[in-house]
């Protein structure tokens, strides 16, 4: 009988059960100069107070019945759990052990540029065998993480929690609170994953539409049609299952440093309020989160405080945070199941009221295909809705092997030419928030978006002065990514007057979805009336989709802004300059 594994891939049951011994053990193999290395059961050290010692180096792991070497801090995998207040001043003492380069960056975190934590721009990095001290005010409260900004160091472990308790209590109160950090672990090193998708972006895409898939068309929708479908896509030389570029073909899913296997487990007493802090610490997976069940009711977003919205499922980006608060009543266990965007493959832990309960685990929701609104944008009137009509009037695309459409509406960004840079352009964007993302139409689950984000206070950039336009653009074929198809090596910074508001908009001229990242500042996000949502740290722009949000440029120094799917961020990354 086969089986699903801990990826999510069918299995005989012989290696299945291997991968129940195996999956949830992170064991080390005496190299660590220190003890006990992450093993399944092990609690997970925090540290409070003011002053921290943190010492990044290497940690012999096994994930998978394969000893790999992580990268790791004071010798943990995910790194400890710093526990701050706000309105206090912390000091991090880092020291680096590794043989290169190294650095940690506070993601979220408003300071100053020189404590950023970025190599070559607001430092020089930690050099191997030295150490380099962070010490800055913390002025907000919530949930936030760090994790290396040097080299593929975060692929390989480098990252961590952050709490930082309100100076004035939870909004919330909960009986108890966990932070739970999501996490893609491969054993294949990350310049090899890079390479490979250099040479072919499909390297990893294991679930293109086979002659079984050709067939099943043809049967529900007809011979003709079917043939133009796949006619349309060759001639665009896309992929309607390009989801993910890196897949459980290569990844193995982690929850607080945890396979499916190894099955974190949070305790509750019956009638307790729990809340739930979930993190996306991983390099280039989204995932889509639910515990079957059990409604969840969002109270905060990348660290900031939001109306509650009760749903039953979201999507979180690379970087991006979402605090929720549960009310597991019954005496049973729950599953917290979060799957790859590309239903490749999941991670897993459980809620229960003793150790040793589980819960069933749901089964991989069906693989999504990308449609012809996730690479053209508004349908009608500007919002393709969640009906997903393939009415294509008034659409545009202008695309290699495809003669342009009829352009009805024109974008509010000039549009680029097709090239070598950018093998897509999207000129009628979508402008919805609303929509929940491809996998997530129609669903029948309520799933959180960004119009139910809406800030418990007001926003800080009360005017406009400046508007900048950048669209998010790449080749596919040659895996090169880019804004205003530019790479990061070619274009100079972007520069922001100090003290100006300016509003930043993006439009995605790519089928991907993209988790924009801006350091030192707050992204206020906009309703498509320009009216506020939230302030957020972590942006993700779907397919065919135009976003904004404002910025007071109240920080000077330089920062980055980019994506923060790490293999897209060599091109995909601008310089700010604050001044």
């Amino acid at each position: 009988m086969d089986m699903q594994d801990s990826r999510g891939v069918q299995l005989p049951r012989r290696r299945f059960v291997q991968g129940l011994a195996l999956g949830g053990v992170a064991a080390g193999l005496g190299l660590w100069r220190g003890s006990a290395l992450a093993q399944a059961g092990v609690q997970r050290s925090e540290l409070r107070g003011n002053h921290f010692e943190l010492e990044i180096a290497e940690l012999p792991v096994n994930f998978t019945g394969h000893r790999r070497v992580a990268t790791a801090v004071n010798g943990q995998l995910p790194a400890p759990l710093l526990r701050w207040r706000q309105g206090e001043t912390v000091t991090i003492r880092v020291r680096n052990r590794l043989a290169v380069t190294s650095a940690i960056h506070w993601h979220g975190i408003v300071l100053p540029a020189d404590m950023d934590g970025v190599p070559g721009l607001s430092f020089g990095g930690i050099p191997p065998g030295g150490e380099y001290v962070y010490r800055f005010t913390v002025n907000q409260s919530g949930t936030y993480w760090y994790h290396s900004h040097a080299g593929f160091q975060e692929q390989t472990g480098l990252y961590g929690p952050i709490v930082i308790e309100p100076r004035d209590g939870e909004r919330h109160a909960v009986q108890r609170d966990y932070t739970i950090l999501l996490s893609d672990w491969t054993d294949t090193g990350p310049e090899t994953i890079y390479a490979n998708l250099r040479r072919q972006s499909g390297y990893y895409n294991h679930g293109k539409p086979t002659v079984g898939d050709f067939l099943h068309d043809v049967g529900r929708n007809g011979m003709s049609q079917a043939l133009a479908q796949r006619q349309m896509w060759n001639r665009m030389r896309m992929d309607p299952t390009d989801l993910a570029d890196v897949s459980a073909a290569t990844y193995t899913y982690l929850l607080n440093g945890q396979t499916p296997a190894g099955n974190w487990t949070g305790l509750f007493d019956a009638g307790d309020k729990v809340r739930l802090r979930f993190i996306n610490g991983a390099s280039m997976t989204f995932f889509d989160v639910r515990i079957p069940g059990l409604k969840m009711t969002v109270v905060a977003a990348d660290g900031q405080a939001i109306e509650p919205v009760s749903v039953d499922e979201f999507r979180i980006g690379n970087g991006e945070t979402y605090d929720v608060i549960v009310e597991p009543a019954a005496d049973r266990a729950w599953t917290i199941f979060a799957q790859s965007m590309d239903r490749s493959g999941f991670a897993r832990a459980t809620l229960a009221p003793r150790d040793g309960m589980t819960a069933a685990v749901p089964p991989l929701d069906p693989r999504p295909l990308l449609s012809m609104a996730d690479m053209m944008g508004a349908m009608n009137n500007g919002d393709m809705g969640h009906g997903m009509s393939h009415d294509m009037t008034g659409m545009t695309m202008d695309m290699p092997g495809m003669p342009p459409m009829s352009m009805a509406q024109e974008s509010h960004a000039p549009a680029l030419k097709t090239g070598p840079e950018v093998d897509m352009r999207v000129a009628t964007p979508r402008s919805n928030l609303n929509d929940p993302g491809v996998g997530l139409r129609d669903s029948g689950r309520r799933v959180l978006t960004y119009a139910d984000l809406h800030a418990v206070d007001t926003p800080i950039s009360p005017r406009v002065d400046r508007e900048i336009t950048l669209r998010l653009t790449g080749n596919m074929e040659r895996y090169r990514w880019s804004f205003d198809g530019t790479l990061a090596s070619e274009a100079g910074p972007l520069r922001l007057r100090y003290g100006e508001q300016v509003r930043i908009v993006l439009v995605n001229d790519t089928m991907m979805a993209h988790p924009i990242h801006l350091h030192g500042m707050w992204s206020e996000l906009e309703s498509p009336e320009g009216e506020f949502q939230a302030r957020k740290h972590t942006v993700v722009v779907q397919p065919a989709q135009r976003v904004s949000f404002r910025v007071s440029a109240d920080a000077q120094g330089r920062w980055a802004f980019h994506c923060h799917l790490l293999f897209h961020m060599a091109g995909m990354f601008r310089e700010v300059v604050v001044a």
